[in-house]
Protein backbone atom coordinates (compact mmCIF):
# COMPACT_ATOMS: atom_id res chain seq x y z
CA UNK A 1 0.00 0.00 0.00
CA UNK A 2 2.89 2.34 0.77
CA UNK A 3 4.36 1.68 -2.65
CA UNK A 4 1.01 2.41 -4.29
CA UNK A 5 0.58 5.68 -2.38
CA UNK A 6 4.14 6.76 -3.18
CA UNK A 7 3.66 5.82 -6.82
CA UNK A 8 0.38 7.74 -7.13
CA UNK A 9 1.74 10.87 -5.44
CA UNK A 10 4.97 10.76 -7.42
CA UNK A 11 2.98 10.38 -10.64
CA UNK A 12 0.77 13.36 -9.76
CA UNK A 13 3.82 15.50 -8.98
CA UNK A 14 5.45 14.44 -12.23
CA UNK A 15 2.27 15.16 -14.23
CA UNK A 16 1.84 18.63 -12.71
CA UNK A 17 5.43 19.87 -13.01
CA UNK A 18 5.80 18.60 -16.59
CA UNK A 19 2.40 19.72 -17.94
CA UNK A 20 2.69 21.64 -21.21
CA UNK A 21 0.18 22.92 -23.79
CA UNK A 22 0.18 24.98 -26.96
CA UNK A 23 -2.23 27.92 -26.93
CA UNK A 24 -2.32 31.65 -27.69
CA UNK A 25 -1.20 34.80 -25.92
CA UNK A 26 -2.79 37.88 -27.46
CA UNK A 27 -1.67 37.98 -31.11
CA UNK A 28 0.88 35.17 -30.69
CA UNK A 29 1.00 31.43 -30.45
CA UNK A 30 2.78 30.26 -27.32
CA UNK A 31 3.75 27.22 -25.28
CA UNK A 32 2.74 27.06 -21.60
CA UNK A 33 4.96 24.92 -19.33
CA UNK A 34 4.37 24.40 -15.61
CA UNK A 35 7.50 25.06 -13.53
CA UNK A 36 8.49 24.96 -9.86
CA UNK A 37 10.03 28.44 -9.53
CA UNK A 38 7.02 30.40 -8.16
CA UNK A 39 7.14 32.73 -11.17
CA UNK A 40 5.09 33.35 -14.29
CA UNK A 41 7.72 33.97 -16.98
CA UNK A 42 6.77 35.31 -20.41
CA UNK A 43 9.74 34.47 -22.62
CA UNK A 44 9.97 36.78 -25.64
CA UNK A 45 13.20 35.33 -26.94
CA UNK A 46 15.80 37.94 -27.95
CA UNK A 47 13.63 40.75 -26.55
CA UNK A 48 13.86 39.48 -22.97
CA UNK A 49 11.41 38.21 -20.34
CA UNK A 50 8.48 39.46 -18.28
CA UNK A 51 8.55 38.08 -14.73
CA UNK A 52 5.43 38.02 -12.50
CA UNK A 53 4.89 36.44 -9.10
CA UNK A 54 2.88 33.26 -9.64
CA UNK A 55 -0.60 32.96 -8.10
CA UNK A 56 -0.34 29.15 -8.19
CA UNK A 57 -0.02 27.14 -4.94
CA UNK A 58 2.92 24.99 -3.77
CA UNK A 59 5.49 27.23 -5.42
CA UNK A 60 4.35 26.34 -8.91
CA UNK A 61 4.84 28.73 -11.81
CA UNK A 62 4.38 28.85 -15.57
CA UNK A 63 6.79 29.64 -18.40
CA UNK A 64 5.08 31.08 -21.49
CA UNK A 65 7.31 30.81 -24.53
CA UNK A 66 6.13 33.10 -27.33
CA UNK A 67 6.91 31.53 -30.71
CA UNK A 68 6.64 34.46 -33.09
CA UNK A 69 9.32 36.93 -31.99
CA UNK A 70 11.82 37.03 -34.90
CA UNK A 71 15.42 36.37 -33.90
CA UNK A 72 16.38 39.21 -36.25
CA UNK A 73 15.13 41.66 -33.62
CA UNK A 74 18.42 41.14 -31.81
CA UNK A 75 20.19 43.00 -34.61
CA UNK A 76 17.61 45.81 -34.86
CA UNK A 77 17.60 49.14 -33.12
CA UNK A 78 14.79 49.96 -30.71
CA UNK A 79 12.87 52.16 -33.15
CA UNK A 80 12.72 49.35 -35.70
CA UNK A 81 11.69 46.90 -33.00
CA UNK A 82 8.81 49.14 -31.96
CA UNK A 83 7.72 49.53 -35.57
CA UNK A 84 7.75 45.78 -36.02
CA UNK A 85 5.62 45.24 -32.91
CA UNK A 86 3.19 48.13 -33.34
CA UNK A 87 0.81 46.19 -35.57
CA UNK A 88 0.19 43.85 -32.62
CA UNK A 89 -1.22 46.65 -30.44
CA UNK A 90 -4.83 46.03 -31.44
CA UNK A 91 -4.55 42.33 -30.72
CA UNK A 92 -3.08 42.96 -27.27
CA UNK A 93 -5.95 45.33 -26.49
CA UNK A 94 -8.42 42.65 -27.58
CA UNK A 95 -6.64 40.05 -25.45
CA UNK A 96 -6.56 42.14 -22.29
CA UNK A 97 -10.23 43.07 -22.79
CA UNK A 98 -11.09 39.45 -21.96
CA UNK A 99 -7.98 37.69 -20.55
CA UNK A 100 -10.07 35.44 -18.31
CA UNK A 101 -11.09 33.39 -21.34
CA UNK A 102 -7.50 32.58 -22.27
CA UNK A 103 -6.63 31.90 -18.61
CA UNK A 104 -9.59 29.54 -18.31
CA UNK A 105 -8.78 27.70 -21.55
CA UNK A 106 -5.09 27.33 -20.69
CA UNK A 107 -5.81 26.20 -17.12
CA UNK A 108 -8.23 23.55 -18.34
CA UNK A 109 -5.76 22.34 -20.97
CA UNK A 110 -2.90 22.18 -18.43
CA UNK A 111 -5.03 20.19 -15.98
CA UNK A 112 -5.98 17.71 -18.70
CA UNK A 113 -2.35 17.37 -19.82
CA UNK A 114 -1.18 16.95 -16.21
CA UNK A 115 -3.80 14.24 -15.67
CA UNK A 116 -2.77 12.37 -18.80
CA UNK A 117 0.90 12.56 -17.84
CA UNK A 118 0.19 11.41 -14.27
CA UNK A 119 -1.84 8.40 -15.43
CA UNK A 120 0.84 7.53 -17.97
CA UNK A 121 3.61 7.82 -15.36
CA UNK A 122 1.74 5.60 -12.89
CA UNK A 123 1.05 3.05 -15.60
CA UNK A 124 4.77 2.97 -16.46
CA UNK A 125 5.64 2.51 -12.78
CA UNK A 126 3.22 -0.43 -12.56
CA UNK A 127 4.70 -1.97 -15.71
CA UNK A 128 8.26 -1.44 -14.43
CA UNK A 129 7.39 -2.97 -11.05
CA UNK A 130 5.74 -5.95 -12.71
CA UNK A 131 8.77 -6.54 -14.93
CA UNK A 132 11.07 -6.28 -11.93
CA UNK A 133 9.00 -8.85 -10.03
CA UNK A 134 9.12 -11.26 -12.96
CA UNK A 135 12.86 -10.79 -13.57
CA UNK A 136 13.81 -11.30 -9.91
CA UNK A 137 11.94 -14.54 -9.53
CA UNK A 138 10.22 -15.85 -6.44
CA UNK A 139 13.33 -17.04 -4.63
CA UNK A 140 15.19 -13.76 -5.00
CA UNK A 141 12.12 -11.76 -3.91
CA UNK A 142 11.77 -13.82 -0.73
CA UNK A 143 15.48 -13.35 0.03
CA UNK A 144 15.25 -9.56 -0.38
CA UNK A 145 12.07 -9.41 1.70
CA UNK A 146 13.77 -11.35 4.48
CA UNK A 147 16.73 -8.92 4.53
CA UNK A 148 14.49 -5.80 4.45
CA UNK A 149 11.98 -6.97 7.05
CA UNK A 150 13.99 -5.74 10.09
CA UNK A 151 14.26 -2.28 8.45
CA UNK A 152 10.65 -1.86 7.26
CA UNK A 153 9.91 1.06 9.60
CA UNK A 154 13.02 2.99 8.59
CA UNK A 155 12.33 2.40 4.87
CA UNK A 156 8.72 3.58 5.24
CA UNK A 157 9.71 6.70 7.17
CA UNK A 158 12.48 7.51 4.72
CA UNK A 159 10.11 7.14 1.76
CA UNK A 160 7.55 9.48 3.32
CA UNK A 161 10.22 12.10 4.13
CA UNK A 162 11.63 11.89 0.60
CA UNK A 163 8.17 12.37 -0.86
CA UNK A 164 7.51 15.38 1.39
CA UNK A 165 10.85 16.83 0.31
CA UNK A 166 9.88 16.39 -3.33
CA UNK A 167 6.41 17.91 -2.95
CA UNK A 168 7.09 20.77 -0.51
CA UNK A 169 10.75 21.70 -0.49
CA UNK A 170 11.76 21.30 -4.15
CA UNK A 171 9.35 23.94 -5.55
CA UNK A 172 10.65 26.44 -3.01
CA UNK A 173 14.24 26.27 -4.20
CA UNK A 174 15.31 29.76 -5.19
CA UNK A 175 17.23 29.72 -8.42
CA UNK A 176 18.38 33.29 -7.77
CA UNK A 177 16.94 36.52 -9.09
CA UNK A 178 17.96 37.85 -12.46
CA UNK A 179 20.07 40.87 -11.69
CA UNK A 180 18.98 42.46 -14.95
CA UNK A 181 15.27 42.28 -14.09
CA UNK A 182 13.74 45.69 -13.37
CA UNK A 183 10.17 46.48 -12.28
CA UNK A 184 8.50 48.58 -14.99
CA UNK A 185 6.58 51.68 -13.82
CA UNK A 186 4.23 51.23 -16.78
CA UNK A 187 2.39 48.53 -14.82
CA UNK A 188 1.76 50.71 -11.76
CA UNK A 189 -1.91 50.66 -10.83
CA UNK A 190 -2.62 47.51 -12.91
CA UNK A 191 -2.86 43.81 -12.00
CA UNK A 192 0.74 43.50 -13.28
CA UNK A 193 2.14 46.06 -10.83
CA UNK A 194 5.61 45.01 -9.72
CA UNK A 195 6.23 42.83 -12.78
CA UNK A 196 9.90 42.73 -13.76
CA UNK A 197 11.34 42.82 -17.26
CA UNK A 198 14.72 41.82 -18.64
CA UNK A 199 16.71 42.67 -21.75
CA UNK A 200 15.43 44.89 -24.53
CA UNK A 201 11.85 44.18 -23.45
CA UNK A 202 12.23 46.82 -20.74
CA UNK A 203 12.70 49.59 -23.28
CA UNK A 204 9.93 48.25 -25.49
CA UNK A 205 7.43 48.18 -22.60
CA UNK A 206 8.42 51.60 -21.27
CA UNK A 207 7.90 53.17 -24.69
CA UNK A 208 5.18 51.01 -26.17
CA UNK A 209 3.35 49.62 -23.14
CA UNK A 210 2.03 52.96 -21.93
CA UNK A 211 0.24 53.45 -25.24
CA UNK A 212 -1.22 49.94 -25.13
CA UNK A 213 -2.44 50.33 -21.55
CA UNK A 214 -3.98 53.73 -22.29
CA UNK A 215 -5.85 52.25 -25.25
CA UNK A 216 -6.95 49.32 -23.10
CA UNK A 217 -8.26 51.57 -20.32
CA UNK A 218 -10.14 53.78 -22.81
CA UNK A 219 -11.66 50.68 -24.40
CA UNK A 220 -12.78 49.25 -21.05
CA UNK A 221 -14.36 52.54 -20.00
CA UNK A 222 -16.13 52.86 -23.36
CA UNK A 223 -17.79 49.45 -23.21
CA UNK A 224 -18.72 49.79 -19.55
CA UNK A 225 -20.49 53.04 -20.41
CA UNK A 226 -22.16 51.43 -23.44
CA UNK A 227 -23.33 48.45 -21.37
CA UNK A 228 -24.91 50.75 -18.79
CA UNK A 229 -26.62 52.72 -21.55
CA UNK A 230 -27.97 49.51 -23.11
CA UNK A 231 -29.50 48.39 -19.81
CA UNK A 232 -31.19 51.77 -19.28
CA UNK A 233 -32.49 52.07 -22.83
CA UNK A 234 -33.77 48.49 -23.00
CA UNK A 235 -35.72 48.91 -19.78
CA UNK A 236 -37.14 52.27 -20.89
CA UNK A 237 -38.18 51.01 -24.33
CA UNK A 238 -39.66 47.79 -22.94
CA UNK A 239 -41.79 49.80 -20.53
CA UNK A 240 -42.98 52.07 -23.35
CA UNK A 241 -43.83 49.11 -25.60
CA UNK A 242 -45.77 47.42 -22.80
CA UNK A 243 -47.69 50.64 -22.12
CA UNK A 244 -48.54 50.99 -25.82
CA UNK A 245 -49.91 47.46 -25.78
CA UNK A 246 -52.17 48.20 -22.85
CA UNK A 247 -53.43 51.44 -24.41
CA UNK A 248 -54.04 49.97 -27.88
CA UNK A 249 -57.67 50.22 -28.97
CA UNK A 250 -59.59 46.89 -28.78
CA UNK A 251 -59.45 45.15 -32.13
CA UNK A 252 -57.12 47.80 -33.53
CA UNK A 253 -53.92 46.11 -32.56
CA UNK A 254 -50.75 47.84 -31.42
CA UNK A 255 -48.70 49.76 -33.97
CA UNK A 256 -45.42 48.54 -32.54
CA UNK A 257 -45.49 44.76 -32.73
CA UNK A 258 -46.33 44.30 -29.05
CA UNK A 259 -47.16 40.67 -29.79
CA UNK A 260 -43.53 40.13 -28.83
CA UNK A 261 -44.58 40.01 -25.20
CA UNK A 262 -46.63 36.82 -25.66
CA UNK A 263 -45.20 34.13 -23.35
CA UNK A 264 -45.32 31.28 -25.89
CA UNK A 265 -43.00 32.96 -28.38
CA UNK A 266 -39.35 31.97 -28.82
CA UNK A 267 -37.04 34.96 -28.28
CA UNK A 268 -33.91 35.01 -30.44
CA UNK A 269 -30.90 37.37 -30.42
CA UNK A 270 -28.97 37.80 -33.69
CA UNK A 271 -25.34 38.92 -33.92
CA UNK A 272 -23.03 38.98 -36.92
CA UNK A 273 -19.58 40.11 -38.09
CA UNK A 274 -18.16 40.44 -34.58
CA UNK A 275 -14.60 40.30 -35.97
CA UNK A 276 -13.04 39.51 -32.61
CA UNK A 277 -14.28 42.69 -30.93
CA UNK A 278 -14.50 41.06 -27.51
CA UNK A 279 -15.41 44.41 -25.98
CA UNK A 280 -18.96 43.74 -27.19
CA UNK A 281 -19.21 40.44 -25.28
CA UNK A 282 -20.67 41.98 -22.07
CA UNK A 283 -23.31 43.79 -24.15
CA UNK A 284 -24.32 40.50 -25.77
CA UNK A 285 -24.78 39.04 -22.29
CA UNK A 286 -26.85 42.04 -21.20
CA UNK A 287 -29.16 41.88 -24.23
CA UNK A 288 -29.73 38.13 -23.93
CA UNK A 289 -30.61 38.45 -20.24
CA UNK A 290 -32.74 41.59 -20.64
CA UNK A 291 -34.70 40.20 -23.60
CA UNK A 292 -35.18 36.76 -22.03
CA UNK A 293 -33.79 35.08 -25.16
CA UNK A 294 -33.32 31.32 -25.16
CA UNK A 295 -31.42 31.24 -28.47
CA UNK A 296 -28.53 33.27 -29.93
CA UNK A 297 -27.71 33.15 -33.65
CA UNK A 298 -24.23 34.09 -34.88
CA UNK A 299 -24.31 34.78 -38.62
CA UNK A 300 -20.56 34.45 -39.03
CA UNK A 301 -17.24 36.32 -39.20
CA UNK A 302 -16.69 35.96 -35.47
CA UNK A 303 -12.93 36.22 -36.01
CA UNK A 304 -10.71 38.43 -38.16
CA UNK A 305 -8.57 35.84 -39.90
CA UNK A 306 -9.56 32.39 -38.65
CA UNK A 307 -6.15 31.80 -37.03
CA UNK A 308 -5.39 29.61 -34.04
CA UNK A 309 -4.47 32.63 -31.91
CA UNK A 310 -8.05 33.88 -32.25
CA UNK A 311 -9.48 31.02 -30.21
CA UNK A 312 -9.94 33.44 -27.30
CA UNK A 313 -12.35 35.41 -29.52
CA UNK A 314 -14.78 32.55 -30.09
CA UNK A 315 -14.36 31.32 -26.50
CA UNK A 316 -15.19 34.80 -25.19
CA UNK A 317 -18.36 35.10 -27.24
CA UNK A 318 -19.43 31.55 -26.39
CA UNK A 319 -19.04 32.36 -22.69
CA UNK A 320 -20.94 35.64 -23.19
CA UNK A 321 -24.06 33.57 -23.87
CA UNK A 322 -25.61 32.78 -20.46
CA UNK A 323 -25.91 29.18 -19.34
CA UNK A 324 -29.08 27.51 -20.57
CA UNK A 325 -29.19 29.61 -23.74
CA UNK A 326 -28.38 27.86 -27.03
CA UNK A 327 -25.83 29.34 -29.46
CA UNK A 328 -26.04 28.40 -33.16
CA UNK A 329 -23.29 29.55 -35.55
CA UNK A 330 -22.95 29.73 -39.32
CA UNK A 331 -19.22 30.42 -39.95
CA UNK A 332 -18.28 33.32 -42.23
CA UNK A 333 -15.57 33.89 -44.80
CA UNK A 334 -13.18 35.29 -42.16
CA UNK A 335 -13.64 32.20 -39.96
CA UNK A 336 -11.92 28.86 -40.49
CA UNK A 337 -12.34 25.18 -39.70
CA UNK A 338 -9.95 25.65 -36.76
CA UNK A 339 -11.84 28.52 -35.13
CA UNK A 340 -15.15 26.78 -35.81
CA UNK A 341 -13.86 23.71 -33.98
CA UNK A 342 -12.85 25.95 -31.05
CA UNK A 343 -16.34 27.52 -31.11
CA UNK A 344 -17.94 24.09 -30.97
CA UNK A 345 -15.63 23.04 -28.13
CA UNK A 346 -16.72 26.16 -26.21
CA UNK A 347 -20.36 25.06 -26.45
CA UNK A 348 -21.69 26.47 -29.74
CA UNK A 349 -23.62 24.47 -32.32
CA UNK A 350 -21.67 25.06 -35.54
CA UNK A 351 -23.69 24.36 -38.67
CA UNK A 352 -22.16 22.10 -41.32
CA UNK A 353 -24.96 21.70 -43.85
CA UNK A 354 -27.34 19.90 -41.53
CA UNK A 355 -30.62 20.87 -39.87
CA UNK A 356 -30.51 21.49 -36.13
CA UNK A 357 -33.58 22.00 -33.92
CA UNK A 358 -33.68 24.42 -30.97
CA UNK A 359 -36.94 24.81 -29.04
CA UNK A 360 -38.87 23.63 -32.10
CA UNK A 361 -37.09 26.04 -34.51
CA UNK A 362 -35.48 24.04 -37.33
CA UNK A 363 -32.34 25.80 -38.58
CA UNK A 364 -30.26 24.98 -41.68
CA UNK A 365 -26.87 26.50 -42.43
CA UNK A 366 -23.28 25.88 -43.44
CA UNK A 367 -19.87 27.55 -43.37
CA UNK A 368 -19.28 30.25 -45.96
CA UNK A 369 -18.02 28.93 -49.32
CA UNK A 370 -15.32 31.65 -49.47
CA UNK A 371 -12.21 32.13 -47.35
CA UNK A 372 -10.80 35.62 -46.70
CA UNK A 373 -7.35 35.97 -45.13
CA UNK A 374 -5.39 39.13 -44.42
CA UNK A 375 -2.79 39.76 -47.08
CA UNK A 376 -4.09 36.89 -49.21
CA UNK A 377 -7.46 38.19 -50.38
CA UNK A 378 -10.51 36.00 -50.86
CA UNK A 379 -10.40 32.54 -52.37
CA UNK A 380 -13.01 29.89 -53.00
CA UNK A 381 -13.29 27.01 -50.56
CA UNK A 382 -14.19 23.46 -51.46
CA UNK A 383 -17.42 24.63 -53.13
CA UNK A 384 -18.48 27.68 -55.08
CA UNK A 385 -21.31 29.92 -53.91
CA UNK A 386 -23.60 28.39 -56.54
CA UNK A 387 -22.73 24.83 -55.50
CA UNK A 388 -23.29 25.49 -51.80
CA UNK A 389 -26.53 27.34 -52.56
CA UNK A 390 -27.78 24.34 -54.55
CA UNK A 391 -26.78 21.92 -51.77
CA UNK A 392 -28.62 23.97 -49.13
CA UNK A 393 -31.71 24.17 -51.32
CA UNK A 394 -31.68 20.41 -51.88
CA UNK A 395 -31.34 19.75 -48.13
CA UNK A 396 -34.15 22.17 -47.26
CA UNK A 397 -36.52 20.98 -49.98
CA UNK A 398 -35.96 17.29 -49.22
CA UNK A 399 -36.44 17.63 -45.45
CA UNK A 400 -39.73 15.97 -44.50
CA UNK A 401 -40.12 18.08 -41.33
CA UNK A 402 -39.42 21.36 -43.09
CA UNK A 403 -36.86 24.11 -42.42
CA UNK A 404 -37.95 27.23 -40.52
CA UNK A 405 -34.79 29.31 -40.90
CA UNK A 406 -31.81 29.43 -43.23
CA UNK A 407 -28.77 30.84 -41.38
CA UNK A 408 -25.97 31.55 -43.86
CA UNK A 409 -23.29 34.25 -43.76
CA UNK A 410 -23.32 35.51 -47.37
CA UNK A 411 -26.89 36.57 -48.23
CA UNK A 412 -27.19 35.49 -51.87
CA UNK A 413 -25.97 31.94 -51.15
CA UNK A 414 -29.47 31.34 -49.79
CA UNK A 415 -31.28 32.55 -52.92
CA UNK A 416 -31.97 29.05 -54.39
CA UNK A 417 -33.58 27.96 -51.11
CA UNK A 418 -35.79 31.07 -50.91
CA UNK A 419 -36.64 30.98 -54.61
CA UNK A 420 -38.02 27.46 -54.26
CA UNK A 421 -39.92 28.32 -51.09
CA UNK A 422 -38.08 25.71 -49.01
CA UNK A 423 -37.42 28.09 -46.10
CA UNK A 424 -39.75 30.91 -45.06
CA UNK A 425 -36.94 33.03 -43.56
CA UNK A 426 -33.22 33.66 -43.93
CA UNK A 427 -30.77 35.52 -41.67
CA UNK A 428 -27.34 36.58 -42.92
CA UNK A 429 -24.52 39.07 -42.35
CA UNK A 430 -21.42 39.86 -44.42
CA UNK A 431 -22.45 43.27 -45.78
CA UNK A 432 -21.80 45.23 -42.57
CA UNK A 433 -25.10 47.01 -43.13
CA UNK A 434 -28.69 46.14 -42.28
CA UNK A 435 -30.90 45.20 -45.21
CA UNK A 436 -34.55 44.21 -44.88
CA UNK A 437 -36.31 42.18 -43.75
CA UNK A 438 -37.67 41.96 -47.28
CA UNK A 439 -39.07 39.34 -49.59
CA UNK A 440 -36.67 37.39 -51.78
CA UNK A 441 -38.20 34.63 -53.86
CA UNK A 442 -40.80 32.89 -51.70
CA UNK A 443 -39.26 33.87 -48.33
CA UNK A 444 -38.14 36.80 -46.18
CA UNK A 445 -34.46 37.66 -45.90
CA UNK A 446 -32.88 39.76 -43.14
CA UNK A 447 -29.26 40.92 -43.35
CA UNK A 448 -27.80 41.90 -39.98
CA UNK A 449 -25.34 44.75 -39.74
CA UNK A 450 -22.01 44.27 -37.94
CA UNK A 451 -22.37 43.69 -34.20
CA UNK A 452 -18.82 45.06 -33.77
CA UNK A 453 -19.39 48.33 -35.59
CA UNK A 454 -17.08 47.01 -38.30
CA UNK A 455 -16.36 49.39 -41.15
CA UNK A 456 -14.14 48.74 -44.14
CA UNK A 457 -10.48 49.47 -43.54
CA UNK A 458 -10.89 50.00 -39.79
CA UNK A 459 -9.87 47.66 -36.94
CA UNK A 460 -12.57 46.26 -34.67
CA UNK A 461 -10.78 46.91 -31.39
CA UNK A 462 -10.85 49.72 -28.91
CA UNK A 463 -13.77 52.09 -29.19
CA UNK A 464 -16.37 51.45 -31.87
CA UNK A 465 -15.52 52.86 -35.30
CA UNK A 466 -19.09 52.46 -36.52
CA UNK A 467 -22.55 51.71 -35.14
CA UNK A 468 -22.81 48.18 -33.76
CA UNK A 469 -26.16 46.42 -34.16
CA UNK A 470 -27.84 43.43 -32.55
CA UNK A 471 -31.36 42.23 -33.31
CA UNK A 472 -34.03 40.61 -31.16
CA UNK A 473 -36.55 38.37 -33.00
CA UNK A 474 -39.66 36.54 -31.83
CA UNK A 475 -40.80 33.29 -33.44
CA UNK A 476 -44.21 31.68 -33.10
CA UNK A 477 -43.95 27.88 -32.76
CA UNK A 478 -47.64 27.44 -33.72
CA UNK A 479 -47.48 29.28 -37.06
CA UNK A 480 -43.75 28.48 -37.48
CA UNK A 481 -43.17 32.08 -38.56
CA UNK A 482 -41.34 35.08 -37.11
CA UNK A 483 -43.61 37.68 -35.55
CA UNK A 484 -41.46 40.78 -35.20
CA UNK A 485 -37.90 42.11 -34.97
CA UNK A 486 -36.28 44.77 -32.80
CA UNK A 487 -32.98 46.48 -33.64
CA UNK A 488 -30.53 47.49 -30.89
CA UNK A 489 -27.79 49.99 -31.78
CA UNK A 490 -24.60 51.02 -29.94
CA UNK A 491 -23.12 54.24 -31.33
CA UNK A 492 -19.54 55.46 -31.43
CA UNK A 493 -20.19 57.75 -28.45
CA UNK A 494 -21.18 54.74 -26.26
CA UNK A 495 -24.88 55.63 -26.37
CA UNK A 496 -27.51 52.94 -26.95
CA UNK A 497 -30.70 53.05 -29.03
CA UNK A 498 -33.33 50.35 -28.64
CA UNK A 499 -35.77 50.71 -31.52
CA UNK A 500 -39.39 49.65 -31.15
CA UNK A 501 -40.40 46.20 -32.38
CA UNK A 502 -41.62 46.09 -35.97
CA UNK A 503 -43.79 43.38 -37.57
CA UNK A 504 -41.96 40.74 -39.56
CA UNK A 505 -43.11 40.87 -43.23
CA UNK A 506 -45.40 38.22 -44.62
CA UNK A 507 -44.22 36.72 -47.89
CA UNK A 508 -46.65 37.06 -50.80
CA UNK A 509 -46.82 34.05 -53.15
CA UNK A 510 -44.93 34.80 -56.37
CA UNK A 511 -46.87 33.99 -59.53
CA UNK A 512 -44.70 32.57 -62.30
CA UNK A 513 -45.15 34.45 -65.63
CA UNK A 514 -45.68 31.26 -67.66
CA UNK A 515 -48.87 30.38 -65.80
CA UNK A 516 -50.55 33.73 -66.59
CA UNK A 517 -52.95 34.27 -69.45
CA UNK A 518 -51.35 35.72 -72.61
CA UNK A 519 -50.92 39.48 -72.41
CA UNK A 520 -51.70 39.62 -68.69
CA UNK A 521 -48.91 40.96 -66.53
CA UNK A 522 -50.42 39.60 -63.33
CA UNK A 523 -50.19 41.02 -59.82
CA UNK A 524 -46.79 42.16 -58.62
CA UNK A 525 -45.68 40.91 -55.20
CA UNK A 526 -45.52 43.39 -52.38
CA UNK A 527 -43.21 43.20 -49.42
CA UNK A 528 -43.69 44.02 -45.80
CA UNK A 529 -42.11 46.89 -43.90
CA UNK A 530 -38.35 47.24 -44.17
CA UNK A 531 -35.76 49.46 -42.59
CA UNK A 532 -36.48 53.09 -43.52
CA UNK A 533 -32.80 53.74 -44.11
CA UNK A 534 -31.82 50.76 -46.26
CA UNK A 535 -33.12 49.46 -49.60
CA UNK A 536 -34.55 45.99 -50.00
CA UNK A 537 -32.17 43.57 -51.69
CA UNK A 538 -32.96 41.49 -54.74
CA UNK A 539 -31.53 38.11 -55.72
CA UNK A 540 -29.43 39.86 -58.36
CA UNK A 541 -27.89 42.27 -55.87
CA UNK A 542 -24.85 40.14 -55.13
CA UNK A 543 -22.37 41.72 -57.60
CA UNK A 544 -23.05 45.31 -56.51
CA UNK A 545 -23.05 44.42 -52.81
CA UNK A 546 -19.68 42.73 -53.08
CA UNK A 547 -18.03 46.13 -53.14
CA UNK A 548 -19.19 46.82 -49.59
CA UNK A 549 -18.92 43.30 -48.18
CA UNK A 550 -16.10 42.09 -45.96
Amino acid sequence: MLLVVVGVLASIVFGVVTASVESSLGPHEARYDVTADSTVTVDLGPLGELLIDSPLPLGLGVTITVHEIPASFVQLDQATTLSGLSEDLDRYVQFFSAPQTTISDVTRALLIDAGVRAVTAFALLVVAWSLLVVLLGRARREELAHRLRPHERQVALGSVLALLLLVVVAPQVDEGEDSTAVASPVFDGTPLEGAQVTGRLGGVIDTYGASALATYRDSQAFYEKADTALKEQWDATSSAVALAGRLAAPGGGAPTGVAASAPDLLTVVVMSDLHCNVGMAPLVTTLVKRSGASLVLDAGDTTMNGTAVEQYCVSTFAKAVPKGVDLVVSPGNHDSADTSAKYAKAGARVLHGEVTTVDGLRILGDRDPNETRAGQGTSAGQRTEAEEGADLAATACDDDDGVDLLLIHTPWVGDPTLDQGCAPAQISGHLHKRVGPAQVGQGIRYVSSSSAGATLGQPTVGKLHGTAELTVLHWNPQTRRFVDYQVVQIDTDATAHVLWPRPWPVAVPVVEPDVLAPGVLGPQPTVGPTSPTTPSPTPSAAPSDLATAD
